[in-house]
């Protein structure tokens, strides 16, 4: 059964056909709870988007010139030494936990959310700083286009990672 971190992680993946239902039918398996309805709002507000405009909206907040950036090593620590530290930790971490990156760095929150999705005992350094990254990030698409639907996609991550790893100790 899928849990709520797989759930998720596509929602961060480009667009394209039947991908809108893949992404309902995971909302649908979520447990009961904000992150779902969060998420359901995000698949329903993507529901009133033909393809095109879904894939231009993602490519607008995701990919060129972000709304955000959805890498957690970028949100914690921009582009210095202590990213590259944490990059090449999540490389070995996924890499061990069997998780391709398909494409994406390593803090990417696809492949991020597909490794807390797929372990019982997440790499420190990454509990440490999801929570808070996700909330940044989370914080700067609701500033900067607070129509956005993403915004609910963030926001049921959010709601996941602070519930998922609080019982870990990981999240502030």
């Amino acid at each position: 059964m899928m849990n709520a971190f797989e759930a998720l992680a596509p929602a961060y993946r480009y667009p394209r056909p039947g991908h809108l239902v893949a992404l309902a039918t995971a909302a649908d398996a979520m447990p009961n709870g904000s992150a779902k309805r969060s998420y359901q709002k995000f698949t329903s507000a993507l529901a009133q988007l033909s393809l095109a405009e879904w894939e231009e909206l993602h490519t607008r907040t995701l990919d060129l010139s972000p709304l955000f950036a959805p890498y957690v090593g970028y949100i914690t620590w921009g582009e210095n030494y202590h990213r590259g530290a944490f990059l090449a930790a999540m490389n070995r971490a996924e890499h061990e936990a069997g998780i391709d990156a398909e494409g994406e760095l390593a803090d990417h929150l696809d492949p991020v959310l597909r490794y807390l999705g797929h372990v019982d005992e997440p790499l420190v350094e990454l509990t440490e700083v999801v929570g808070p990254a996700v909330a940044k990030m989370h914080k700067a698409l609701k500033k900067a286009e607070p129509s956005n639907p993403y915004i609910h996609l963030l926001l049921a991550t959010r709601r996941t990672v602070d519930s998922e790893l609080a019982s870990t100790g990981g999240t502030e």
